[in-house]
């Protein structure tokens, strides 16, 4: 073995020791910075010297292509699924039929892995194919994906041409509990369980980002055992980890069904220690020659079963309900409770939805409430032990002002939601800055949630009036921006101070007050401050402005946040007027109502023409509608109209009357 060689062959088993160390032991014992700077070593060897890398080198795991799709696969063995079972009776009616045809029959026990079922192809002992289960006949192509689990052994020496493995890949407890934790922090929606979550990673067309979730797999069947001459199940399973696999673990090989009855409360006992999730128990022939004869239902085979878990429920005692606050302003209560033991983690918190669901339910602080985790991993409250209440049970009332900003909280009319009417508040920062800078609203180009996000976590704002502060050194600095990219973002920040007051104030994002209403009302009172000394009744007589919106409006402007966020903008030098755009009265007093699809310019633009030649423009159509228009595929506003006799525009009528 020459220097070249030597080098690659230490770099690969020392990335291939570190790479465990981080995927499947959680431990690892260098930087990420020195494993990539051994990894492009390697790399950079491998293109130069291609002859000497390794089928299993850990280049070729994570690739991180992105696929346009997933190939079908048609499994060469049926990958079936089992007949479930709920109950000791039934696994004794299981293992007297078993033994009313092989009275020496003996079993496997092993621990159903609650992932997402997949097989593998090695052709000389190398990886080359790997598919999910899918219809049990054909699945998807995600051999890329399987790369970048480090438990699959990319080679292995086995004698045998063709081996087909069949396995459950999984996300690990501690990795799951960690990619939700960082999805909560993210407010992004959390995944129900590790399966959903393992499947949704397997199923990424970017490979790299299925790399980061660190997956898992144990292997638990050779499919083609008996071609290749294996007599037993366990024999098989041995065979696996000679060959570097990992297999199910624990299981047991026994003829005593009352060992069954062992191993499965034993495992129900570990349930909480073991590495990842498990929802039941798999009892299954040993004998391959048995399982042959006894053969499949159309559905199932008849020499297994799988005894399911019944889902966990706990009593704990109440200790406090307390609010989070949303990004969308919606304030939610939470149950917080003394800890209990669910499915293998520890929880002390769940979502309460909402007052009605606390009502309903009569929900006190101090109350034995029963809980339970729904798919076996979201914490959820079942309802209450009513017997057990003490004396000093406290109802609950939702808070008057937010918690987190202490503005006031609304309810509004045929909502359950309660909503912060902050316009400062921290806990909507990030959506009330990406929606501010929003092509609809300031139009800032290039400011998108990522880097609305950086600005965020860089406490470089903490406002929409703050974008107006940024310097170019601190904007520099962020990731994947530069001197020139932050520039061009200034710049944009800088133009959008010239916009007219009806985009500044959809930017505000008020509740109800779209882009049709900012435009209504700055067209009619043209300034900011005219809007500001307009009390509600006066917004409410505004055209197409009810009571509600004028409520939310009028509230939302007087506010302390409000004025400090219209103050600071003020001193920014942000326009808050709104330019004399009317072209004439030709339509003044006529309503006119838009439907369908217009072909020379869109309802936006054919607004603009209406309401800047006098006319106004309305959302449904009443008898004091003056004008339909209409373009293709017009639903039912242009039924309604031709059933009250309101006559019908088309671009060219319209055209017509602007032209007069």
């Amino acid at each position: 073995m020459n220097d070249i060689q030597k080098e690659m062959q230490q770099l690969t088993e020392q990335l291939l020791y570190h790479a465990r160390r981080y995927y499947n032991d959680d431990a690892p014992e260098i930087s990420d910075f020195e494993y990539d700077k051994m990894q492009v070593r390697l790399r950079e060897l491998e293109k130069k010297y291609p002859q000497y890398a390794r089928p299993d080198s850990p280049t070729q795991r994570v690739i991180g292509a992105v696929l346009e799709g997933f190939e079908e696969v048609r499994h060469p063995y049926p990958m079936e699924s089992l007949q479930d079972v709920f109950s000791f009776e039934e696994l004794r009616d299981f293992d007297s039929r078993m033994k009313e045809r092989f009275p020496d029959a003996e079993y496997t026990v092993e621990p159903k892995i609650d992932g997402l079922s997949v097989c593998l192809e090695y052709e000389n002992g190398r990886f080359v194919l790997g598919a999910t289960r899918g219809d049990g006949r054909v699945g998807e192509n995600v051999t890329e994906n399987l790369k970048t689990v480090f438990d699959i052994p990319m080679e292995m020496p086995t004698e045998h041409e063709h081996l087909w493995v069949r396995g459950e890949v999984y996300m690990p407890t501690k990795v799951f509990e960690r990619l939700n934790a960082q999805r909560e922090a993210a407010e992004q929606p959390l995944f129900a369980n590790p399966r959903n979550a393992a499947a949704g990673s397997l199923r990424q067309l970017d490979s790299s980002i299925c790399a980061r979730r660190k997956l898992s797999m144990f292997c638990f069947n050779v499919q083609n055992a008996r071609e290749l001459g294996f007599r037993t199940h366990d024999q098989s399973l041995q065979y696996l980890k000679q060959m570097g696999c990992k297999v199910v673990e624990p299981y047991i090989v026994t003829r005593d069904v009352e060992d069954i009855f062992d191993f499965i409360r034993t495992m129900g006992d570990r349930r909480d220690t073991l590495p990842c999730g498990i929802d039941g128990i798999v009892i299954k022939l040993n004998d391959l020659a048995q399982r042959e004869q006894l053969g499949s239902t159309a559905k199932v085979p008849r020499w297994a079963v799988a005894y399911k878990f019944p889902p966990e429920e706990k009593p704990a005692r109440l200790l406090d309900i307390v609010i989070q606050v949303g990004r969308t302003g919606v304030l939610t209560p939470n149950a917080v409770f003394e800890p209990v033991r669910l499915a293998g983690t520890s929880v002390s918190r769940a979502t309460l939805h909402n007052l009605d669901f606390i009502r309903q339910r009569d929900i006190r602080v101090g109350d034995t409430i029963l809980v339970r985790k729904a798919g076996d991993i979201i914490p959820e409250v079942l309802g209450v032990d009513h017997s057990r209440r003490p004396e000093n049970a406290q109802p609950f009332e939702m808070p008057a002002v937010c918690p987190v900003c202490g503005a006031p909280v609304v309810q509004e009319e045929g909502e359950a939601a309660f909503r912060c009417t902050g316009a400062e508040c921290p806990a909507q920062l990030l959506r009330s800055i990406t929606h501010f800078a929003g092509r609809d609203a300031m139009d800032i180009e290039g400011l998108g949630p990522a880097l609305v996000q950086s600005l965020v976590e860089e406490k470089l704002v903490a406002s929409p009036a703050d974008l107006y502060t940024l310097r170019l050194p601190d904007v520099a600095m962020l990731e994947r921006m530069g001197e020139k990219s932050a520039q061009n973002l200034l710049s944009a920040i800088e133009k959008s101070k010239q916009n007219p007051l009806s985009r500044l104030l959809f930017a505000f994002g008020i509740r109800q007050v779209g882009q049709k209403a900012a435009e209504t009302l700055a067209r009619q009172y043209g300034t900011l401050d005219a809007l500001m000394q307009a009390d509600r009744e006066q917004l409410t007589q505004t055209f197409d402005v009810g009571e509600v919106t004028a409520g939310n409006l009028y509230q939302w402007l007087h506010s302390p946040q409000s004025l400090h966020l219209i103050r600071r903008l003020r001193e920014a030098g942000v326009n808050m007027t709104q330019p004399d755009q009317q072209e004439s009265r030709r339509l003044e007093g006529l309503t006119f109502v838009l439907t369908g699809t217009l072909s020379r310019c869109t309802r936006a633009e054919a607004t603009q023409r209406i309401t800047r030649n006098g006319g106004k423009v309305s959302g449904s159509v009443s008898k004091k509608t003056s004008y339909v228009l209409a373009g293709e595929d017009a639903g039912s506003k242009l039924a309604k109209a031709q059933s009250l006799g309101i006559p019908i525009l088309d671009e060219d009528a319209l055209d017509a009357m602007l032209s007069e």
